[in-house]
């Protein structure tokens, strides 16, 4: 079976190459584009980000790769938003007076309140787990409840529909650390940072059907 195509989005962000390796690590066959044909050629898409959500959505739209995007994941092709690319799926983002994200999903990104018992921005590792009663979603295979990964961000999202919430962290408080719905997975940590759990999940999307 030969390994799938997937292509990680160019919007302007700093950790593509990182991105990049980690999924050919996990048995992906990978390209960067920002070319909405190759998108549409492609079996997966990864979004990745890092930096500030409004710069991210400008270059989002600059590109134009808004509606491509909103075809590919309508006809059920699995997409993994990685950070900002978690973010920028959102309705409304409070970064830098209001930023219009995607709204493929209802909600807003919102900035943690800072306190002696969370520094802001939220840097290191966490520990990670699905909301109780729930099942567990598939890319989580062969990844326990307690598990670490690596967070770099002092924005989070609040998702109006609980029910797409796939994994939560608490740092002073519990926060959405991972949505799905449907084809779409994405995730506010970054797993290409985080070792061996985080190559686990790449894995896990690269090999879904």
């Amino acid at each position: 079976m030969s390994a799938p195509r997937i292509a990680i989005v160019d919007v302007c962000s700093g950790n593509l190459r990182s991105v990049e390796r980690a999924l050919a690590a996990a048995g992906a066959d990978t390209f960067v584009t920002r070319d909405a044909a190759e998108l549409r050629r492609a079996d997966k898409l990864v979004i990745p980000g890092q930096g500030a959500l409004g710069t991210f959505a400008r270059e989002l739209a600059a590109r134009g790769l808004e509606a491509p995007l909103r075809e590919e994941l309508a006809s059920g092709k699995p997409m993994l938003g990685i950070c900002l690319g978690m973010q920028v799926l959102f309705e409304h983002g409070e970064e830098h007076g209001g930023i219009q994200g995607l709204g493929l999903l209802g909600g807003d990104v919102v900035k943690f309140a800072a306190s002696a018992a969370r520094k802001v921005p939220h840097i290191g590792w966490n520990q990670i787990e699905a909301p109780a009663g729930r099942d567990r979603d598939p890319l989580l295979r062969d990844i326990p409840d307690g598990a670490h990964v690596y967070f770099v961000h002092s924005y989070y999202a609040v998702p109006t529909d609980p029910s797409v919430i796939a994994v939560e962290t608490d740092y002073g408080g519990r926060f959405c650390a991972a949505i799905r719905k449907d084809n779409l997975f994405a995730c506010q940590f970054h797993p290409e940072k985080s070792q061996h759990v985080g190559l686990q999940l790449l894995r896990n999307f690269v090999q879904q059907a």
